[in-house]
C-alpha cells in the first residue's frame, strides 16, 4: 500500500517552478503549471508513443472479451437518451452549415471557441444554470495535472476535463482520503490538479491530418492515471474484481467536423492491472445535414446526469469502507508495518505502472522509483511488518 500514499514533488520539479516563477519570460509563455499546445502535444506526436504506454501496462486497443454488458447498455443508454437543447447557437440550423465552412482549415483555438461547448459541454455552466446535481463537478481547462502520478512524461495537460470537488466529499471522507492525497503540493494518484479529485473525463481538441491521433494518445495517458486511481482505492478495501471490464471513465477526440467518443476500463487480473479503451461511437457530425451534431453533447450531459451519480456514490461507499483508525508516521529508517487484518494490506512486489517524478519531454520508459518512502501505517495492536528496499551505491 505505501505506494499510494501522497508524494512529494522532486527538487528538480519544484527547482524548475521557482526559476520559471523568477525568470523574466516573454508575455507569451503559459504559466508554471501549463505548457504552449505545441509544446504539450509533441511526445504524442509519434506513433511509436502507444508503444510506450503499452509498455506501462495501457493498451489503446480493445481487450479481447471486451467490455461488459452492463457497461455497453450505458453505452447505448447514453448515447440515445434524450435531453434538452441549447438554442440559438452556431449549431442552429440555419447557421450551422456557415459554421462549419468557417472553422475549416483554422487552428484549434477557433475550433476550442467555436464549437468545442458544443460537443463537449461543460459541466460547471450546467451547475450554475441550475443542474444542483452537478454542483459536486470540477472542471480544468488547459492546466497541467500536476498533482498526479504520471505513467509517462510529461504529466497530462487535457485541453478539458472533469472530476470532482474536494467540497464534494464529507469531512470524514476527505479525512480518510488524507493519507493518500497529502498536502496542495503533493501527487497522488487520486488527484489531476490540487483541486480535482477523481477525474472522469478528458477532451482534447487537434485539428490537420492525422491530428485526431495524437488527441486519442494524450486522453489514453490521461485516462489511464483516471482508470488506475479508482481501481487502486477499491483495492485498498478488497473490491476491484467490481470494476473488471467496466467503463469508468470516459474521452472525447474532436476536430472541426469528427468526433470520437471512448470509454476507458481495466483488467484485472489478482494484483495485476491492465488498461484498454472501448471505442463507444466514431461519427462526422456535418455529414447529412449534421443529422448527428448534437450526439456528443446529449452523450456528455447524460453521463453527467446518468452515469456520474452511480459512480461517484461507489467511490464514496468505497471510501467511507477505509479504516478511520489508521495511524501514519514517515521517519528516516523505519520499516513499512500496517495491519494484517485491516482488509489494506497490500504486497510491495503487486503489478503497478512506474511512476513519474518530472514534466520534461521524454519519449523513454520510465524506471520504476528505487527506494519506496518510509511509511508506518498502524491500526490497533497486530501489525505486518515489510522491510523497506535499499538504496543502491554506486
Amino acid at each position: 500500500m505505501s505506494h499510494l500514499l501522497a508524494r512529494k514533488k522532486s527538487t528538480t520539479s519544484l527547482r524548475r517552478k521557482r526559476s520559471d516563477v523568477g525568470s523574466t519570460a516573454p508575455s507569451s509563455t503559459t504559466p508554471s503549471d501549463q505548457k504552449p499546445r505545441e509544446s504539450k502535444s509533441a511526445p504524442y506526436q509519434h506513433a511509436r508513443y502507444e508503444d510506450l504506454l503499452a509498455t506501462k501496462g495501457s493498451f489503446m486497443g480493445k481487450y479481447e472479451q471486451g467490455i461488459t454488458d452492463a457497461s455497453k447498455k450505458i453505452n447505448q443508454s447514453l448515447l440515445q437518451r434524450q435531453q434538452t437543447l441549447p438554442k440559438d447557437t452556431l449549431f442552429s440550423d440555419y447557421l450551422f452549415e456557415e459554421t462549419c465552412e468557417a472553422i475549416r482549415n483554422r487552428n484549434e483555438a477557433r475550433v476550442i471557441r467555436d464549437i468545442s461547448p458544443l460537443i463537449v459541454p461543460s459541466a460547471e455552466n450546467f451547475a450554475i444554470r441550475g443542474y444542483t446535481s452537478l454542483r459536486i463537478l470540477i472542471e480544468s481547462i488547459n492546466e497541467g495535472w500536476n498533482n498526479s502520478i504520471p505513467i509517462t512524461t510529461p504529466r497530462p495537460q487535457p485541453d478539458y476535463s472533469v472530476g470532482f470537488k474536494r467540497s464534494a466529499f464529507t469531512e470524514d471522507q476527505i479525512n480518510k482520503l488524507q493519507p493518500f492525497v497529502g498536502e496542495l503540493t503533493d501527487t497522488s494518484y487520486f488527484m489531476a490538479t490540487y483541486y480535482m479529485y477523481f477525474p472522469f473525463f478528458a477532451s482534447e481538441v487537434k485539428c490537420g491530418a492525422a491530428a485526431l491521433d495524437v488527441a486519442d494518445r494524450q486522453n489514453a495517458h490521461s485516462m489511464t492515471l483516471a482508470v488506475r486511481g479508482v481501481v487502486e482505492l477499491f483495492r485498498l478495501v478488497k473490491r476491484e474484481k467490481e470494476l473488471h471490464r467496466e467503463i469508468i471513465a470516459f474521452s472525447v477526440s474532436h476536430d472541426h467536423r469528427s468526433v470520437r467518443i471512448y470509454g476507458h476500463y481495466p483488467i484485472i487480473d489478482g494484483k495485476k492491472t491492465i488498461f484498454y479503451r472501448h471505442p463507444i461511437h466514431t461519427f462526422d457530425f456535418t455529414a447529412l445535414d449534421g443529422k448527428e451534431k448534437w450526439t456528443a453533447y446529449k452523450f456528455i450531459k447524460n453521463m453527467y446526469d446518468v452515469w456520474m451519480p452511480i459512480h461517484f456514490k461507489r467511490l464514496c461507499s468505497v471510501i467511507d469502507a477505509l479504516p478511520t483508525d489508521l495511524n501514519f508516521d514517515v521517519s528516516e529508517g523505519s520499516d513499512l508495518q500496517f495491519s494484517a487484518t485491516s482488509g489494506l494490506s497490500q504486497t510491495l512486489q503487486s503489478h503497478h505502472l512506474s511512476d513519474a517524478a518530472d514534466d520534461d519531454v521524454d519519449l523513454t520508459p520510465l524506471d520504476p522509483q528505487e527506494v519506496t518512502p518510509d511509511t508506518s501505517v498502524t491500526r490497533g495492536s497486530e501489525q505486518t511488518t515489510f522491510k523497506r528496499p535499499k538504496k543502491k551505491r554506486g
